[in-house]
């Protein structure tokens, strides 16, 4: 039987603040400090938490195009306009799918590229070598899956809600679904001798080392996973909607981890240690939690699985017109199963209807939807869409406010214009 996530990871930051876990390359002493500057005094360092620098025609570190009717710049990272999805298919094309860098894109030789396993979680404390065609020799995996950012929806905390957030001011558009293909991640490391002592699996990745704004240099970016979760559903992809990774998105190899907050998805992926004992990292014990008056003291467990989520396919410049009956569309989606049931209001709340379902429930994916709308005469109207999964979560009114702003989930509203 599983260990339950949740429990594994109020295991882990127990076993952290004791002191029994391990963490290279940071000292606990520096840790200790930031979890206090990051979580009790509401602040975040950059890049993990600076805010949202303004809009621009490129980003640093990226290496795609971002033209302006797909992309909103930010800072480091992109994010898609959610009407550019209109009519783009289940799966998001790859040259409109969202960009979150800690730093900066590297640019890696597929034919150069290996992954070590290593880690006294495997017999004999060995290290063993895997390269990309040892990858495609074994059994290829493919998955249809999200990866969306823990903040996504972020604004809206503020927009809506009159609270601050510390972090990139995302709106909606911090994810996109593929269909990768890759090797598991359990394959590989029973290839590598898994020891049975083995707990915890750490990848890293191959960009550079992430410093935060004190100068504090946290290396490379690496979130440890619970051993059942890497036998699961883990994959090392190497092709992303039936081509090759693209640069921004992880070329030659990342990591996917379905349904998990995006930053598990480690990209470019270098190295994985498999560990005996249980491991720590500021990516999984100071950053990607919940801190605020809401939140026990010290901050919450670790964030895994995503929250319920909808986005209309309309951006803030839409014009309609009145009395002309319109196809408006969205997408639902949700980490704990399947969306079931869409309702949309185009009212403001005061009346409901259900949405046309265009895809059934999928673990780990998204529903696209429709309703009608005839706008009766010309204003400002406000758009509602409220999602349920397969687990029984339905979006609520209000997200209870964290300080770091992740895993908003509150039904969103968006304004439209009618003429």
């Amino acid at each position: 039987m599983r260990t339950p996530e949740s429990a594994y990871d109020r295991r882990r930051l127990r076993q952290w603040l004791s002191g029994e876990a391990r963490a290279d390359g940071v000292s606990r002493r520096d840790m200790l400090r930031l979890l206090t500057a990051a979580g009790l005094a509401g602040a975040v360092p950059a890049a993990l938490g600076a805010p949202a620098a303004a809009a621009a025609a490129t980003a640093p570190g990226i290496v795609k195009p971002l033209p302006e009717d797909l992309f909103t710049v930010r800072g480091t990272n992109a994010e898609t306009r959610f009407a550019a999805l209109a009519g783009t298919g289940y799966h998001t094309p790859n040259d409109r799918f969202f960009v979150r860098n800690h730093t900066a894109t590297p640019l890696l030789d597929a034919a150069d590229w290996k992954l070590t396993v290593w880690g006294d979680g495997l017999l004999g404390h060995r290290s063993v070598d895997f390269s990309l065609a040892d990858l495609k020799k074994l059994p290829s995996v493919t998955h249809s899956a999200f990866v969306e950012c823990a903040g996504n929806g972020r604004s809206y905390f503020t927009s809506q809600q009159g609270q601050e957030a510390g972090g990139t001011a995302w709106t909606l558009g911090a994810i996109g679904v593929a269909r990768w293909r890759g090797a598991r991640l359990a394959d590989v490391l029973r290839r590598a001798g898994l020891d049975r002592r083995a707990v915890d699996v750490l990848p890293r990745g191959l960009d550079d080392d992430y410093v935060t704004a004190d100068g504090t240099n946290l290396g490379r970016v690496r979130r440890p996973l619970p051993l059942s979760k890497a036998l699961d559903d883990v994959l090392l992809a190497y092709e992303m909607n039936g081509a090759p990774l693209p640069p921004d998105h992880g070329h030659p190899v990342r990591v996917l981890v379905p349904s998990w907050i995006g930053i598990a998805s480690v990209k470019w992926v270098g190295d994985i240690q498999v560990s005996a004992q249980p491991l720590y990292s500021p990516w999984n014990t100071d950053f990607y939690r919940l801190f605020g008056d809401a939140h026990p003291e010290g901050g919450s467990a670790p964030l895994t699985r995503q929250t319920v989520k909808s986005a209309w396919e309309l951006d803030g410049r839409t014009n309609l017109t009145a009395g002309v009956t319109h196809r408006l569309t969205g997408r639902s989606w949700s980490g704990a199963g399947g969306v079931v049931r869409v309702n949309v209001s185009t009212d403001g709340g005061a009346s409901w209807r259900a949405a046309r379902l265009h895809d059934a429930p999928r673990r780990d994916g998204w529903v696209r939807w429709s309703t009608p709308w005839r706008p009766p005469s010309p204003g400002t109207y406000t758009l509602l869409a409220r999602a349920t999964d397969t687990a029984g979560r339905t979006q609520p009114d209000v997200t209870v406010h964290n300080t770091q702003g992740y895993l908003f989930d509150a039904v969103v509203r968006h304004g439209v214009s009618v003429v």
